[in-house]
């Protein structure tokens, strides 16, 4: 499920004129490395990112996700974003990768 996500980002991202960089999951959350352009509002990355992967995902993983839905919602309505132009892209992917990924 979780490549299939990623693999819906990068299609969303790249539509939006951006790109996904690093990916990876865990049980309750993702997390992502977006290049995007200044031009695109953060609101509306993440409001196409959730609402597609909501979208293909809850179509094509019925049974694994019904277990997962938050009050009838694939995605928590809230996410966190942080810029990280000051930090090397190595230290950020690092983290990313370090991630705990369900087994």
């Amino acid at each position: 499920m979780l490549a299939r996500c990623e693999q819906v980002m990068t299609d969303v991202c790249a539509s939006m004129e951006a790109e996904l960089a690093e990916f990876n999951g865990e049980d309750d959350h993702v997390h992502l490395l977006v290049r995007y352009p200044p031009k695109l509002a953060i609101s509306m990355l993440v409001n196409s990112l959730k609402g597609v992967s909501a979208h293909y995902l809850r179509k094509e993983f019925t049974g694994q996700i019904n277990r997962h839905l938050i009050h009838g919602h694939l995605w928590s309505p809230s996410y966190f974003a942080a810029s990280c132009g000051g930090a090397p892209l190595a230290i950020v992917k690092d983290y990313i990768d370090r991630q705990k990924c369900p087994e």
